[in-house]
């Protein structure tokens, strides 16, 4: 798969999706990533990607829902790993730290519920942990960014020394401060701080009677700043033990980073992980606002998009609370050019953006908004003439630039090609555009390019109707308000509505009749029937409409009825069991009651036994027969089945017979291909294809590449003659 031009995706307004998929993305360096998508050439890549953004959005509609995966970017750290001898800053570890324990807490969670998640899952369970980085981190950091006392024995000796200096400190500071307090040596305040020290607010007049250096005075000049003599002593200690303590700390940074350096590589490929899942995630965000899927991928070169929309069209609709109307449109091998033609506003434009875009989204590993039952493939190249082409900087017309244009698309047009033009052949003369167009349209038919392309022109719809494998549409019209209804109908050609649309705008009708007169009053005729064809295909849509819901109403109380129907003859056959059940109860039930008094009256027990025995033989040989009854019933149901089952497949053998017996006779009389050299071929039934080098009585010598062998002519199938 090849890049497709940036034109292109400027055509289709692709930088507009970019910046609103890196708007809902969480990091700055996730941001900058999604702003770069580009189409992916690797299908199978692409399919990866696409696979993993329908799992991410699946994620918002389940309990399971994936953790956050936040970060800050270290790319200025990664680039001091590279440096020997450098060394991080403590909020570098705490940076790198974090994104180890994110990718930590995302590999455990994609382990456990990878059913859920089975491409995500393979994604991060690629990435190697390394635990002991972020253990190294701690031991030395704490959660609030200080060195630990713990991180050297060293540094924990040089802080209890410290403290106890400081504790000294102001022990001496607090003596000093009482005694010339006493004396009342000192300001009102007392004391201040300054450059970080204790010092005493003595009065200008006793400066010379305290012991100590002078820090400053106040601006006054009544006070004189002074750090008392004795605590002079332990405030240079512990000058010494602050820088001691520094160095400690550098020492234990610049080991920390040692020890983290041969990982550069590692933690590379964890940022790089976290920006895709940050981008992944903002592509699952703007499928889950707009009701993206990720539809059927074909390999059979069919485009079908059911209820498809514009996704910028349809967000900014959504914002507004007004309706999008979605286009469906079908492209395949036996129609693989639709021409668009209509009125202007009518939709023309957007349907042909949409397709475009969505394309394009689709290939860049983004899901689209459309119907679950679409079936998309891809394209090696998109090529786009959409919208006003002038070039003031290249002081070219519009024409000029459509043919450059145009030049560009028939040296890369092939069958992998989708090309989408808007306003095909406009900006010259329409008969001799009209003419030139219509010769572009051939080229790229001939050489099995998909496309889709709107048109005035009359040439371009009668080429249309013409070629097998292309179909004129239309953007429906509503021919009494002359306002569009946004739909597109594909089988015929639509009318430009010229003169209705310019009545309907106060154009005197006089100056329209007499327009009329100046053109060719077949075109006008032409057109006019269009219309009419147009008017008459609506008002078919609108029947077939009422009726299609007519016939699903008359369908839906059929099958209620039906049902209403069954439940009745099921209760009327069980309550038919029920009363023949009762009945024979009742007569069971005489027959021992003419028994009981029987024996009331003679008191005779064994003609009471043996009548008792009587009836319960006889009902149990009844049981006997309705027992064989249902299983002679049964078994006739199974043989039935078996029957009906094997006179189905004796059906299919012999309609596989017959169709081969078609295939072979038709392979006979298919005609043999004149082999020429250069061709490319393949042994019948074979796979590999080669070319041919040289031909010599029925004989052919094929080139693979690697090797060459000589084969009967009869052997080979021809798949593609030499130009």
């Amino acid at each position: 798969m090849q890049q497709i031009h940036p034109k292109t995706l400027q055509d289709l307004e692709f930088p507009t999706v970019l910046t609103q998929i890196a708007a809902r993305c969480n990091t700055e360096l996730g941001k900058a990533d999604a702003l770069n998508i580009q189409p992916y050439e690797r299908k199978e890549e692409l399919m990866h990607i696409l696979g993993q953004t329908s799992e991410y959005l699946a994620s918002f509609s389940n309990d399971n829902r994936i953790p956050n995966h936040g970060f800050d970017q270290i790319n200025s750290e990664l680039g001091l790993l590279k440096i020997d001898n450098s060394t991080l800053e403590i909020s570098g570890f705490r940076k790198i730290g974090g994104i180890c324990k994110t990718v930590a807490i995302h590999q455990k969670f994609f382990k456990k519920f990878k059913e859920y998640y089975p491409l995500l899952f393979e994604k991060v369970d690629d990435l190697e942990l390394q635990p002991e980085i972020p253990d190294a981190i701690d031991d030395v950091i704490d959660k609030f960014g200080e060195i630990k006392d713990s991180a050297s024995t060293e540094l924990r000796y040089i802080r209890t020394q410290i403290n106890e200096i400081r504790s000294k400190i102001n022990q001496s500071f607090g003596a000093a401060l009482g005694r010339y307090q006493s004396l009342d040596f000192l300001d009102e305040i007392r004391e201040s701080v300054m450059e970080n020290r204790r010092v005493l607010a003595v009065k200008a007049m006793h400066r010379k009677k305290v012991k100590g250096t002078v820090m400053g005075t106040s601006k006054t000049g009544s006070i004189v700043y002074i750090v008392p003599e004795t605590t002079l002593t332990y405030t240079r200690e512990l000058s010494n033990l602050e820088f001691e303590e520094k160095e400690e700390i550098q020492r234990i940074l610049n080991q920390l980073t040692n020890g983290i350096r041969p990982y550069r590589e590692l933690l590379m490929e964890y940022q790089r992980f976290l920006s895709d899942t940050d981008i992944t995630a903002a592509k699952a965000k703007y499928a889950n606002e707009m009701n993206g899927l990720l539809p059927e991928i074909n390999d059979e070169r069919e485009l079908h998009l059911r209820d498809a929309y514009h996704p910028l069209l349809f967000l900014s609709n959504k914002r507004k609370n007004e309706k999008t109307w979605p286009q469906t449109i079908k492209l395949h091998s036996e129609n693989r050019i639709i021409v668009i033609s209509g009125p202007n506003a009518g939709g023309k434009s957007i349907t042909l953006k949409t397709i475009g875009l969505l394309q394009v989204m689709l290939q860049s590993g983004m899901l689209i908004p459309v119907h679950e039952r679409s079936s998309v493939c891809f394209f090696d190249k998109i090529l786009t003439d959409i919208g006003d082409n002038q070039s003031i900087e290249n002081h070219l017309s519009t024409y000029s630039y459509r043919l450059k244009n145009m030049n560009h698309f028939l040296r890369k047009c092939n069958d992998k090609t989708l090309f989408l033009i808007d306003e095909f052949g406009t900006g010259s003369d329409p008969e001799l555009g009209g003419a030139l167009a219509e010769a572009f349209l051939e080229v790229f038919y001939e050489r099995e390019a998909y496309g889709v392309i709107t048109t005035h022109y009359a040439n371009l719809k009668a080429l249309a109707n013409e070629l097998p494998n292309a179909t004129n549409a239309n953007m429906l019209f509503n021919s009494k308000t002359l306002e569009p209804t946004f739909q597109l109908v594909l089988g015929e050609a639509g009318s430009s509505f010229t003169f209705e649309v310019a009545q309907k705008n106060g154009i005197p009708y006089s100056l329209i009749n007499k327009a009329k007169k100046k053109i060719e009053r077949g075109k006008v005729r032409f057109d006019a029937t269009i219309a009419k064809l147009q008017k008459e295909r609506s008002k078919m849509v609108e029947t077939g409409s009422k009726l299609k819901e007519e016939e699903t109403k008359a369908r839906e109380e059929s099958k209620r009825l039906e049902q209403l129907n069954s439940k009745i003859k099921s209760k009327l056959e069980s309550y038919q069991e029920m009363y023949d059940h009762n009945q024979r109860m009742i007569q069971l039930g005489n027959k021992v009651n003419t028994a009981a008094e029987k024996y009331f009256i003679d008191k005779k027990k064994r003609p009471l036994i043996s009548e008792m025995l009587r009836i319960v033989e006889t009902e149990n040989s009844k049981r006997k027969k309705t027992t064989a009854k249902k299983a002679k019933a049964k078994q006739q149901e199974k043989k039935q089945v078996a029957q009906e089952l094997e006179q189905k497949i004796k059906e299919v053998r012999v309609e596989k017979k017959i169709k081969k017996k078609k295939e072979i006779q038709a392979e006979k009389n298919k005609p043999r291909p004149i082999f020429k050299v250069g061709d490319r071929v393949r042994l019948i039934d074979g796979k590999a294809v080669g070319s041919i080098d040289s031909l010599e009585k029925g004989k052919a010598v094929v080139n693979y590449g690697m090797f060459t062998t000589s084969v009967s002519v009869d052997q080979l199938e021809l798949v593609k003659a030499k130009k």
